[in-house]
């Protein structure tokens, strides 16, 4: 379908706000720059509502986080018979709950690292028992490295839990892997035909540290594209990259990301059903590296706009 007329949503309410206007400012130029008709629209500024009195024929949802990539956005959509771009209400919510995530990639059988549901009640010892250490302790609903510590030592459990739960009442403890870190962009489901998996790109970050300030501000981050890994590792993350999208119920675009040590199985970390589309953003990088320059990526994405009716779960 063709679409001439549309909103593009930024900015939002959530943690990630400055990131998703930023990747909004671009969807937007670029979309200006094929002739289409695109406007700005940010729900913290402007009722949600509105969007249906100005004749939009289909959103972009550039909002990143809570309140724009959780299902909520999208459920609000439906009602008012807008298409928009990516997963659908359950899908979008059901990626945003990493613990719910993984739940599902366990029952499939996609490896991920082992995991628990902890609070400021949990037993320490416990589960330090069942995950080992060191651990990495994030909010169970957020993005960008948001709320992350890497905890080494029992006495700095505690306080890595109180420090996820500022951003989300769930809080997931899960064994942290020492490995190489790689993502996985990938395009198509629903009207935008079978999910493709684009080239693996390898992080390399100062220290390890692939945290908010070197994802989107700093300049010393290294990314390699394509990964410089071993073919038959590359064909099993995207595989898996593959999988993990159809087992959420993901269309349209969306990105895995894993960590790899040599001689073991790649462990899928997290899927974003709506990431960034900033200069630093990964999704048009992998892309560009298959001859689809940001242009094409965002009319791609906006192509595949339409209502879900609540998305679902699909079959691998």
């Amino acid at each position: 379908m063709s679409f001439q007329r549309v909103a593009v949503l930024m900015g939002g309410r959530s943690a990630e706000r400055e990131i998703s206007l930023r990747s909004g400012a671009g969807v937007l130029k670029a979309l200006q720059d094929r002739g289409l008709t695109a406007f700005s629209f940010d729900p913290a500024h402007r009722p949600l509502a509105e969007l249906a009195q100005l004749q939009v024929e289909a959103v972009f949802i550039a909002l990143h986080g809570r309140y724009g990539e959780d299902g909520t956005v999208q459920g609000a959509l439906e009602l008012m018979d807008i298409p928009y771009t990516g997963s659908g209400v359950l899908a979008s919510a059901l990626a945003m709950d990493k613990l719910l995530t993984k739940q599902v990639w366990a029952q499939r059988g996609i490896p991920t690292p082992a995991f628990l549901s902890v609070n400021e009640k949990t037993d320490v010892q416990q589960a330090i028992e069942a995950l080992g250490l060191p651990i990495a302790v994030k909010p169970g609903s957020e993005g960008s490295s948001l709320g992350f510590t890497k905890v080494t030592q029992a006495d700095q459990f505690t306080a890595a839990v109180a420090k996820a739960s500022q951003y989300d009442d769930q809080v997931l403890a899960e064994a942290f892997v020492e490995g190489r870190e790689f993502t996985v962009a990938l395009l198509g489901g629903g009207p935008l035909g079978p999910v493709e998996a684009l080239p693996v790109i390898e992080i390399r970050a100062p220290d390890g540290q692939y945290d908010f300030q070197n994802k989107y501000f700093g300049q010393q981050t290294q990314y390699d594209c394509p990964a410089d890994c071993p073919p038959e590792t590359a064909r099993l993350m995207q595989r898996l990259s593959e999988q993990a999208f159809l087992a959420v119920g993901c269309e349209g675009w969306a990105r895995v990301d894993l960590l790899w040590r040599p001689g073991e199985s790649p462990m899928l970390l997290e899927i974003n059903t709506s990431p960034g589309m900033t200069d630093h953003s990964l999704v048009p990088m992998a892309a560009a590296a298959v001859g689809i320059d940001y242009a094409e990526l965002v009319h791609r994405i906006l192509q595949g706009a339409r209502l879900k009716s609540g998305g679902g779960f699909r079959q691998p």
